[in-house]
């Protein structure tokens, strides 16, 4: 069997790859593997439940419910929030793990587990690895120790999550947004009752699109993977702008008020301009993939930020942060950490951030955006090639060389073997988008023909 934890928790289609019994297996090891890291005479573990609205949700969080009340744990059911909400939570109840069950932009069928460690964390690769570890003894028949009696777990719900995590955004919002008219497009999931009160209270002028979610329709030609719906309804409303989540609402992209999107890369150069006024960017860094546009880079360089970059996804900024106390980061995706406020990417947060920036400038978030210069990128999948060749070929180095000397300052190529199909990614920008594509071709052909 394969590694279960992919690049954000254990992620698969709900009743097939994702069963009820593997929902409870793998909570009976978190249990063991999280909750008993820290356990002290008299103290009883206490796990922190959450889940987006999918159907299949509600019978795995009855089964991850099952699984860590059977190992002694105390479970407080939050209901549907937002993964960071799950993760805030974690943290501020002091519980020993957190769950949260979303496949945020996955379509309805999929579905995931996500554990945070205690503090709302995410899991080092270490500790996803002993946990699939006694969840492997388990499903093989090594025995272990049941509590019975009074030392089972008990469940609850826990509605005030609601609130309480609402408070915690309002009490970190930088200033007010009254006046300010915002589309807000929920994914039809997780934050569909929570970023539209949250807005109003904080005095926008609020107009929702996907916020109705039955348990099908999440993530259904709606949210940051399907912006046509925001982009038209901005315009139509005239509102200053508009936010669009994912089905988990940890990731946000936007649209200014002319239609035109605002992605992952303008968000953080906002976010890195305002926070540096307001003294907060810490060591005047701001961290991202290799992914991101070179042109957030030229603008960070332009105004004097440092730019610290990863490998993509949003643990391995998240590492960075943590291990050099940064303050923000994120990805081109939409995914932005503001980590004095929240452990993981909170898209709730992150528009309500940008919100406040247009209301505090009286700027246009075009205007605001427009600190830095999208160039045209160009990606390309080659599939079918020997993708752990990708360094080691000297035909691929020579043909990378000669496209970087084409493109000079003004361009960058990168090539990256896919985590988890056999193809190299392809990726290229330019000044010039017919440059782009030109030079994006010649080293797909390249690839094939050194790593087919």
């Amino acid at each position: 069997m394969g590694r279960l934890f992919g690049t954000d928790g254990v992620r698969g289609v709900a009743n097939a790859d994702l069963t009820a019994e593997m929902a409870l297996g793998l909570s009976v090891a978190a249990a063991h593997v999280l909750a008993e890291a820290g356990t002290f005479e008299g103290h009883r573990p206490k796990a922190v439940v959450g889940r987006d609205p999918r159907a299949s949700g509600e019978f795995l969080e009855a089964a991850v419910v099952a699984g860590l009340a059977s190992a002694g744990v105390d479970v407080l059911r939050v209901g549907v929030l937002p993964t960071p909400a799950v993760a805030f939570l974690t943290g501020s109840l002091g519980a020993d793990l957190g769950v949260m069950l979303s496949a945020s932009h996955n379509a309805m069928p999929d579905n995931g587990i996500k554990f945070f460690a205690r503090g709302g964390h995410k899991l080092a690769d270490e500790l996803e690895d002993r946990i699939e570890t006694v969840y492997d003894e388990h499903r093989h028949g090594e025995p272990w120790e049941r509590p019975t009696g009074a030392a089972v777990g008990r469940v609850r719900s826990y509605d005030e999550g609601f609130e309480e995590y609402v408070a915690h955004l309002l009490g970190v919002l930088p200033n007010r947004l009254d006046g300010l008219k915002v589309v807000l497009d929920e994914a039809h999931g997780a934050a569909a009752h929570v970023s539209p009160e949250v807005f109003t209270r904080a005095g926008a002028e609020v107009v929702t699109i996907g916020a109705e979610p039955d348990g099908l329709n999440i993530n259904d030609g709606c949210g940051s993977t399907h912006l046509d719906k925001l982009k038209a309804a901005v315009v139509e409303q005239g509102a200053a702008l508009g936010i669009a989540h994912d089905g988990d609402a940890d990731r946000c992209l936007a649209v200014d008020h002319t239609g035109e999107e605002v992605d992952g890369d303008q968000i953080l150069a906002v976010l890195a301009l305002a926070m540096r006024e307001r003294s907060a960017l810490r060591s005047d860094t701001v961290v991202a993939t290799v992914m991101s546009n070179l042109g957030f880079k030229l603008a960070m360089e332009r105004e004097g930020i440092q730019l610290v970059q990863t490998a993509v996804g949003d643990r391995y900024v998240l590492e960075e942060m943590k291990q050099k106390d940064f303050a923000l980061g994120g990805e081109q995706s939409g995914h932005v950490i503001v980590l004095d406020h929240a452990t993981t990417g909170d898209g709730t947060l992150t528009g309500l951030m940008l919100a406040a920036r247009v209301a505090e400038t009286g700027r246009t978030l075009r205007d605001l955006a427009s600190v830095m210069e999208r160039l045209p990128q160009v990606l390309i999948n080659v599939p079918d090639v020997d993708k752990a060749r990708v360094k080691t070929s000297a035909d691929l180095a020579a043909a990378v060389a000669e496209a970087e000397r084409e493109l000079g300052e003004t361009g960058r190529v990168l090539l990256r073997p896919s985590g988890t199909e056999p193809l190299v990614r392809v990726m290229v920008e330019a000044a010039d988008i017919d440059q782009a594509r030109s030079v994006a071709g010649r080293l797909a052909d390249a690839v094939k023909s050194a790593l087919g």
